[in-house]
């Protein structure tokens, strides 16, 4: 987004006809919709093949690399999209000061959201209670609280 002259080969090569007017995240994804459509090839090849021949043991061995592979796959994506959420986390929060590194090879987020703090000004019967949000940041070894910035 921050490449207007990437930007513009890409709109030029997604409005060309050989690309069938796709985006670049379609052809990005394909690959791994192919994986999945072979995982199904292969199930059906086993339910036609004979049971204890030659043929079935190829077609178990090829399976279960498959499987493997597209285990392999999906945590290779959810590792990108959680160092994604935490580059996007780190360009958000501002530290007062930088002793916190947010980005971590073994940090994931857990779970995030807003949150309603109460601030209780002193302990009389007629004492107001003011409220504020602050945001709970889960990961997987640290709590962070924010604040919004005032």
């Amino acid at each position: 987004n921050g490449n207007a002259g990437f930007q513009q080969v890409l709109e030029r090569l997604e409005s060309d006809p050989v690309c069938q007017r796709l985006s670049l995240k379609s052809f990005l994804i394909l690959p791994f919709q192919r994986i999945t459509r072979l995982k199904l090839l292969l199930q059906n090849i086993l339910k036609r093949t004979a049971p204890g021949s030659e043929e079935e043991v190829q077609a178990t061995q090829a399976y279960d690399a498959l499987e493997k592979l597209i285990k392999d796959c999906n945590e290779n994506v959810q590792r990108m999209k959680s160092t994604e959420e935490l580059i996007y986390l780190s360009q958000k929060i501002e530290f007062e000061c930088k002793i916190f590194p947010l980005i971590s090879q073994s940090r994931r987020l857990v779970k995030c959201g807003e949150l309603t703090a109460l601030d209780f000004n002193n302990l009389s019967p007629k004492s107001k209670v003011t409220t504020r949000p602050i945001y709970l940041h889960l990961f997987n070894d640290c709590l962070l609280l924010s604040r919004p910035k005032e």
